[in-house]
């Protein structure tokens, strides 16, 4: 019998994760499947993976609300004017090479942090300086994001012996709960719990994480009892696994929003009309039910589990498919014979690129064609690797682009804001669009003790709103399959953490 290449991959990564049966003990390793591929040891790279498994940690966390908490930084306290910032230290923490946790070793981590692209090198700072059991951050100018940029997985604290003589991270070394003990990117990674944690001992003694990028790969896992905890369901696994007896689905609502983002320098798509008859050509809630299959359509871009930046003043975004035609009549556009709309000779043609990573996402870009072809804008897909999307943004042939941005980068949006949206534009947001009160308003906000903060928030909702250089889609529930022995406490929202440190076999 002939096996299919599917079939040899789910037996492959079986055989990694499945241990011994002389080992199903309660203090076996918890085996992980995520879609998150490790891409190396750089914490700009891979940082999030690390963090989700509480190898690493951050100067500040983030609690249930997305407010900062401290971590490695017991407290901090800001000098009159805003300019620094004063970080000390907790005491008694350890690196899992049995060093300390000292001012010179936050240094080195922050400094290599902002010298690479991502949120710290956003962030108007001059100078980190050690200073006994406290770290300085001198700033041009007030800023009161900073703590929710301290907290971003790529500003994560490594030991000074993570570093060799280049710069580059030799071995991940860490001070969280769980220290690595095997690492094989791009699959796996293992740890152990840490005997000299400076915080509560887990109960877990050890977990293995697995990357498997296809959805029914992990969906079998689960399924067959190869995985004890399985993170991002695609919907038909959701309905599947549901009805498994020995699995538990938990699902919460969390900061994402699948965007379609437009080039707004694209001879079709430079007039805010018709970016707006696209967005009224969307069917969000039969979209979502169909494919997501729950009510996640998007009426604007934060959705409610974002309350500070969910402008509930904004009309929703609806599907109105004849008033996008009259919309785009009144640019000028016409029907041809095939019912494509053209103008002064020219179709209304775009390419349409996402990714399989996230299974639903070419589904979602199928019904999205379909309904623009609807209102006679004819649509092709390129279903390809994510890094196609900022590469075809930075030589501009990226004409449209589906994807799922997460708002939960840093506790608040304002970190992810300021990163997609700045005036030359962002990878993950806008393209060829700038809009002056836009950015005076996200400027104004990094201010601290801002009084006006809500009604500048709504006023960066309202302007995104408007002018839609990238359309909401759909929001997200998170789904995880737990196997029923293991009991967690929930899912995390900002998708910061597993939730290793908190988990624990049921007693046999």
């Amino acid at each position: 019998m002939t096996r299919s290449p599917f079939l040899i991959a789910w037996l492959a990564v079986a055989s990694v994760l499945s241990p011994p049966a002389s080992a199903e003990t309660e203090s076996r390793p918890v085996r992980i499947v995520a879609p998150f591929e490790i891409k190396g040891s750089d914490p700009a790279v891979s940082g999030d993976i690390f963090l989700r498994m509480d190898i690493t940690e951050t100067l500040v966390e983030a609690d249930a609300q997305g407010r900062p908490v401290p971590a490695l930084a017991s407290h901090w306290q800001v000098d009159p004017g805003g300019k620094r910032w004063t970080f000390t230290l907790r005491d008694n923490v350890q690196f899992h090479d049995g060093s300390p946790l000292n001012a010179e070793s936050v240094v080195k981590s922050l400094q290599v942090a902002r010298s690479k692209p991502g949120l710290l090198d956003k962030a108007p700072i001059t100078d980190i300086q050690a200073q006994g059991n406290t770290v300085i951050i001198h700033l041009s100018r007030p800023f009161a994001p900073l703590l929710t940029f301290l907290a971003e997985s790529r500003s994560q604290i490594l030991a000074l012996s993570a570093w060799n003589a280049a710069g580059q991270v030799s071995k991940v070394i860490g001070t969280g709960p769980f220290e690595l003990t095997r690492f094989q990117p791009p699959q796996q990674l293992e740890v152990k719990r840490f005997a000299h944690y400076w915080g509560p001992q887990p109960a877990i003694t050890a977990a293995r994480y697995l990357s498997a990028g296809r959805a029914e790969t992990r969906a079998v896992l689960a399924e067959s009892g190869d995985a004890d905890y399985v993170f991002n369901l695609d919907p038909a696994s959701r309905a599947r696994l549901a009805q498994r007896p020995q699995l538990k689905l938990l699902s919460v609502s969390v900061p994402r929003t699948v965007l379609l983002k437009l080039n707004a320098a694209h001879p079709a798509l430079q007039q805010v009309e018709a970016r707006q008859a696209i967005s009224l050509a969307i069917q969000r809630d039969a979209l979502a039910r169909a494919v997501l299959r729950y009510p996640a359509s998007a009426t604007q871009m934060f959705p409610p589990s974002v309350p500070d930046w969910h402008n509930p003043q904004l009309p929703a975004l609806a599907w109105q498919p004849a008033e996008a035609k009259k919309k785009l009549a009144a640019l000028g556009w016409t029907a041809g014979a095939d019912g494509i709309l053209t103008r002064e000779g020219q179709r209304f043609a775009l390419t349409l690129t996402t990714y399989p990573d996230r299974p639903e996402l070419p589904l979602i870009a199928m019904v999205i064609q379909q309904q623009l072809r609807s209102i006679g804008i004819d649509v092709t897909l390129n279903s390809t690797n994510s890094s196609e999307i900022p590469l075809k943004h930075h030589n501009n042939t990226l004409d449209m682009a589906l994807f799922a941005r997460n708002f939960a980068l840093t506790p608040d949006p304002l970190g992810t804001l300021m990163q997609d949206y700045p005036a030359t534009g962002g990878d993950w947001g806008a393209m060829n669009w700038h809009n002056a009160a836009f950015t005076a308003a996200l400027d104004e906000l990094t201010q601290p003790d801002v009084q006006d903060a809500n009604a500048l928030r709504q006023q960066v909702t309202a302007i995104l709103q408007a002018e839609l250089p990238v359309i909401p889609v759909a929001w997200y529930q998170q789904t995880v399959a737990v196997a029923r022995g293991l009991q967690i406490p929930g899912v995390d929202p900002f998708e910061r953490h597993f939730g290793l440190r908190e988990m624990q076999w049921e007693a046999k």
